[in-house]
């Protein structure tokens, strides 16, 4: 794990190590940062970002739960967890039968840690619409943990149910992956409309952190194109780390391991590293404003 690429441009890098960040104490602790991945159009790298994002995270000293909210279970086996081995999931946290603590799941990363998905995820919305305040099961889950965690991220599925819901009701903001493809605003619109649903109806914090464009082509001028339309709609909520189409990257999961373990050196896994090291540093200049 020492071998993970120091970003040069970022002085918060810390060595990836066993040993915990100095000088965290209960008292300087902080709610963790809150964030759904989602996009309602599948195939747009909204797995792959979530797990290498948090990945990229905690190689930068930061400590990082992704929760697994998609009944495929991608980011679980992304992540090196056996199907066999996820005995309490996110499913037992949505129904109120564990903790977040008692579901979640050591990972090959120091500071990375998953609440898993299972395939009773399938059946959780027909079970979810005759619970009490089923909208709002994952935020209160969340709520109700003590772990010293910076970041939760949410890999949510791609689709508009209850499952999103209760992942956009439990995040403070969304990371947008957004593939460089001609619909790619067209499914946008449709996002962002949701978004401004939710926070109408049950989350008025909720915004968009960023919009992430993913599988660059730089050999295809669509994907300038695309990449330039969406900068011109949205400005500075889209980031300038471009994540490209790259083989290394999809061929990691199959391996149960992030592409930042996979494959460090490729262009994807530093992409990725600069993608996290772009976020803090919004954070940073955010903070100071």
């Amino acid at each position: 794990m020492s071998d993970f690429p120091k970003s040069k441009d970022l002085d918060l890098y810390v060595a990836v190590t066993d040993t915990p960040i100095a000088g965290r104490t209960a008292e300087t602790m902080k709610p963790p940062q809150i964030i759904a991945i989602a996009n309602q159009k599948g195939g747009v790298g909204k797995t792959t970002t979530a797990i290498n994002l948090g990945t990229g995270l905690a190689a930068i000293g930061r400590r990082v739960l992704v929760v697994d909210l998609d009944p495929q279970g991608n980011a679980s086996t992304g992540l090196g967890i056996d199907r066999t081995n996820r005995h309490v999931s996110s499913y037992d946290v949505l129904m109120g039968e564990a903790t977040v603590t008692q579901a979640q799941v050591a990972t090959a990363v120091p500071g990375l840690s998953v609440i898993p998905s299972t395939v009773d995820l399938t059946g959780a919305e027909l079970e979810l619409i005759n619970l009490a305040r089923r909208v709002y099961r994952l935020r209160e889950a969340l709520a109700a943990t003590d772990q010293d965690l910076d970041y939760v991220l949410i890999d949510s599925p791609p689709s508009l149910n209850l499952l999103t819901v209760n992942a956009l009701v439990a995040a403070k903001s969304v990371v947008v992956p957004l593939q460089c493809e001609f619909f790619a605003l067209e499914g946008l619109s449709l996002l962002i409309k949701t978004i401004e649903r939710i926070r109408n109806s049950f989350n008025p914090e909720l915004e968009i952190l960023g919009v992430v464009l993913t599988m660059y082509d730089k050999r295809n001028n669509l994907s300038d194109q695309v990449a330039q339309d969406v900068r011109g709609f949205l400005g500075d909520k889209v980031y300038k780390t471009i994540i490209p189409r790259n083989v290394r990257v999809s061929e990691a999961p199959s391996h149960g391991k992030p592409a930042l373990l996979y494959d460090h050196k490729c262009a994807g896994s530093l992409a990725y590293m600069q993608l996290a090291s772009e976020m803090l540093r919004r954070e940073r200049v955010a903070a100071a404003a």
